[in-house]
C-alpha cells in the first residue's frame, strides 16, 4: 500500500444541504418544509412516539406481567455432574476452574441424578431433593453466603 492507492471516503468532498438559500439553489422559499402546519415552523419539536394525534403504538400494544426487582439469578449445577467430578470437597471456585460453571454468579445446586459417595458440597443455595440426596449419601451440605 502506498499513497497511489488511498482514495478518500465516498460522499467525503459532498457539502452538506444549505437550505433556504434563494430560488436558484432548489430548496428556496419554504426551505424543504412544505406550506404551513406544526412541522414548518420554528422551534417545531414533537413529543417521541407522537403519531399527529393517534394513539401511539407504544401505548397501544398491551402490556403483561411484571419483573420481580428482588430476583437473584443463580448459576446452576446439578448433582449428576457433580458426582462425576469425582471429588470428594467440591466447591463454587473449584466448579469455575473445572468449566462446569462460567460466570460469576451464586452457586445453586440441584437434585438432578444420583450421588453415591460421601460429598462436602460447599454451594450458595440447594434445593431440598439435592440436600437430602447428599445427607441421605453420608455427605454434608455448607450454605455460603
Amino acid at each position: 500500500m502506498n499513497l497511489s492507492n488511498i482514495h478518500k471516503p465516498k460522499k467525503a468532498s459532498e457539502n452538506r444541504k444549505r437550505v433556504g438559500r434563494g430560488m436558484g439553489s432548489g430548496m428556496g422559499k419554504t426551505s424543504t418544509r412544505g406550506h404551513k402546519g406544526q412541522r414548518s415552523r420554528s422551534g417545531s419539536r414533537m413529543i417521541r412516539g407522537f403519531e399527529g394525534g393517534q394513539m401511539p403504538l407504544h401505548r397501544r400494544v398491551p402490556k403483561r406481567g411484571f419483573t420481580n426487582i428482588f430476583h437473584k439469578e443463580y448459576a446452576i449445577i446439578s448433582l449428576e455432574k457433580l458426582a462425576a467430578l469425582g471429588e470428594t470437597t467440591i466447591n463454587p471456585d473449584m466448579l469455575r476452574k473445572a468449566g462446569m460453571i462460567k460466570s460469576k454468579l451464586p452457586v445453586k445446586v440441584l437434585g438432578d441424578g444420583e450421588v453415591t459417595g460421601a460429598l462436602t458440597v460447599a454451594a450458595h443455595k440447594f434445593s431440598k431433593s439435592a440436600q437430602e440426596k447428599i445427607t441421605k449419601a453420608g455427605g454434608k451440605v455448607e450454605v455460603l453466603r
